[in-house]
Parts: structure tokens; sequence; C-alpha cells
């Protein structure tokens, strides 16, 4: 049988590998139409032969043979071809389209339409090969799974990629958070090239940890910052029954929270943690290396007092031994040192201190958030920053174990309450009820 479909000219970028498997004519056959599409689509090594010989058939039987006699009912003649293409594992390959026409005009051609269908499920999953650490640099020679696929080209996988970070970028901006009930948020930062993007993790009462958000902004740049906290609220995040907010320290983040949150006219709904890690590197640097490790040790075994008064106690012991060695390592021991004793002060650090004393758990996310991205060369603009930061934060989310102590979270939440003087006992599930 005669082929309508002719090759372009190949292009370096579009090689072929290998040598092609091609299914059977009777196990082609035995598929329906569209599971057909899917077979070319899917396993190349079907190739453009196999494409030319579905437009054939649907030809054949739209028109009958080349030289067979046609009944009169049959309208339908052939008409030249027409220059087209089709979507062959992501990528637009060109082709020649039979043309038929009848008495009312063109003729479409069901399997050619089918055969450009976008594959939004080839899309999916480029994007999480992508994000895997396959950059599209390398992906035409390192994802061809299957012998005698046509392969993609760097371009082809960008344009997919884009898609589907695309969709990834609006869910995530857009969702509704009102469907859990949150007891502490995180607050962290992930450089982009020159730019930060500080991202909200939020940790429910049965301990699970949920991506909220993220912003384009420096830690420090608390006139963005706010907004976007009252962002999250306004998206359905209940304050309510109030929040401990862990922060590594940064100024702007502090005073953000304090405005959407805890701002004049309101009452207060959040209580502040500062990452002791951070502190006590902030105090450390101060020093000279040769006693670095040894002020560490210090800071740690008093931070790990059981009690909030035992701890206090021991951190001023170490303010005033630090101002006869090195008074910037003392003010800046001295400096927001009572936010560091937050759970503390609130009784909960022996059941919850391994999990919210520190940022350890955003800094885990932006660490895997790291290896998917690491792969990009060149940061072209905010878009692309926010569509892979989306993508990551969501392709993530879903592998996020429980925080540690998570049974513990009732006692936090009661803690939580007495601090800020609340008496919304109840009040999420009366909304529920309600």
């Amino acid at each position: 049988m005669r082929s309508f479909v002719r090759i372009g000219r190949r292009r370096k970028k579009m090689r072929r590998i290998g040598k092609a498997r091609v299914l059977t004519a009777e196990a082609l056959e035995a598929m329906e139409l569209d599971a057909r599409v899917e077979t070319i689509r899917a396993l190349i090594p079907l190739g453009l032969r196999q494409v030319a010989q579905e437009l054939d058939a649907e030809v054949e039987r739209l028109a009958g043979g080349w030289h067979a006699r046609k009944p009169e009912e049959v309208t339908v003649r052939r008409h030249g071809t027409n220059p087209g293409s089709v979507r062959l594992a992501g990528q637009w390959v060109p082709v020649r389209v039979p043309r038929l026409r009848d008495g009312d005009g063109e003729v479409e051609l069901e399997s050619y339409r089918a055969c450009r269908k976008p594959d939004t499920a080839v899309n999916e999953r480029l994007m999480k090969r992508v994000l895997y650490g396959i950059s599209c640099r390398n992906y035409e020679a390192a994802a061809l799974s299957v012998p005698g696929a046509l392969g993609l080209t760097k371009s082809s996988v960008s344009r997919a990629f884009v898609e589907a970070s695309a969709k990834e970028l609006k869910a995530f901006q857009e969702r509704d958070l009102s469907g859990e009930d949150y007891v502490a948020l995180f607050l962290d930062g992930k450089a982009f090239a020159d730019d930060l993007l500080v991202v909200a993790l939020g940790v429910t009462m049965e301990g699970e940890k949920r991506m909220l958000g993220f912003v384009e902004a420096d830690t420090e740049n608390a006139e963005v910052l706010a907004p976007f906290l009252r962002d999250l609220v306004d998206r359905g995040l209940d304050i309510e029954e109030g929040l401990l907010v862990v922060i590594d320290g940064a100024k702007g983040l502090k005073k953000a929270v304090e405005a959407a949150l805890n701002g004049s006219g309101k009452r207060r709904r959040a209580v502040v943690q500062r990452c002791q890690w951070h502190k006590r590197e902030n105090v450390v640097k101060h020093l000279a290396k040769a006693e670095q490790p040894r002020w560490r040790k210090k800071l740690q075994e008093a931070y790990e007092r059981p009690t909030h008064a035992e701890a206090k106690a021991a951190l001023d012991r170490l303010v005033k031994e630090l101002e006869e060695v090195n008074l910037n390592a003392a003010d800046s021991l001295r400096e927001g040192l009572e936010e560091t004793l937050t759970l503390h002060r609130i009784g909960v650090f022996a059941l919850l201190g391994k999990s919210l004393k520190t940022t350890n758990c955003i800094e885990s996310v932006l660490s895997q958030v790291e290896d998917r991205c690491a792969k990009v060369d060149t940061w072209t603009d905010s878009t692309q920053k926010h569509r892979w930061m989306a993508a990551a934060l969501r392709d993530i989310q879903p592998r996020l174990n429980r925080i540690r102590g998570y049974e513990h979270l009732p006692r936090l939440r009661e803690a939580i309450r007495k601090e800020l003087k609340l008496n919304t006992g109840g009040t999420r599930n009366q909304k529920k009820a309600a």
C-alpha cells in the first residue's frame, strides 16, 4: 500500500537511536483507535510508518481503494495532500496528510486529529523527570527508554516542562487553605540566582507538613512579606486559635509576622520561636575558629536545659562570659534571646523541642528543592523561578513525614492559647459543626 507520509528532512537534533521494534499488524489491528494512537505516542518504535498506516487505513475506509470501483453511495474522493504534523512523544514531527473531499467540502481525518491531541500525561512525566535531575540539555541522550524511539530535543522538553509547571504554579498559588487546622508555621528563604523566594510551611494538628505558598522577596523586606502572610489568611489559613511561627531570626520576617498576625488594633495571634541553631551560629562566628567548637557546645548545653528558668540563667551566664571574650558575640547572644526560648517559656520544649526549636523542617524541604533545581544553568526571569519552585514543592510535599512528637501538638495548642490569652477552645470544631 502506498504511503502518504513523507518524513521531513532530519535535523541533527532529531536522531533515531537504535533499531526500531514494530508491532505486528494483527496486534495493531486488534486495538481500538484511541489505544492505537496512544501506542504510537508512547512506544515510538512504531514510528512514522505506523502513522502512515493509520492515515491510509482511514482514507481507504472512507474513499475506497486506489483503483477499486466505488459504490454510488461513496461520495468521498481523494484530493492530494497537505503538509501537517503529528505529536510523537511530546515532539511535533512533520508529515504529509491526505486530503479528502465530498460534496460538502473537506473531510477531516479522525486519526489525524487524534494524533495531534496534546498529551497531558506526557507533559507530567517529562516534568517529573526534569525535576529529578535530568536537565533539558542532556535529556535527549538520557531519557530514551525504548530502543528506536525518536529523540526528544532540549527545546521540546523545555516547552513541555513550561506547560506542566505553569499549571503547577497556578494550582499552588490559588488553592484553598481552609481545609486544615494549622498550629505552627515555618518561614525561610531559598536563593535563586540573585533573588530570594520566601516559603511558608504549615504544620497541622495531626503533625502533617503542608506547603502553603511562597513570595519573591528578601527576608528583610517586611513590606512584601506582611501582605504575603495576610494573603495566606485570606486564602483560608485559620489563625483564630493562634500559631507558633518559627523563623531564622531575620528582622524582616519578625516585623512581617507582627504586622500581619499581631498588628495594632488586633488581638495577637502568633508567638515567635527564633531558630536556636541560627542564634548559636550567629554568636560563634564572632569568635576565633579555634574557640568556636567549645562555645557551640556550651550554647547547646544551655539551650537543652529543660525549663525556661534554667535555660535563661545558663544563657545569661554565657552572655557575661562572652563580654570578657568578645563584646560583639555577647551582643549577638543578648539580641532576641527571649524569642529563642519561646518553647521553654510556654512549657512544651521537652515535648516538641526537637521539631520546633529550629527551622530544620523547612530547611530540609528547601534542600530537596535545591536537588531538583540544581541542573538549571541559567535563571532567565521571575516566572521561571516561580514555576520551578511551585513544581518542586508540590512534588516534595507527599513525601514529607509528620513532625516528631506530633501526638503532643494539642498541648502546644493549649500553651499558645494561654500565652496569647485566647479564649477560643473548640472554636474550629464549632465552625465545622455550623
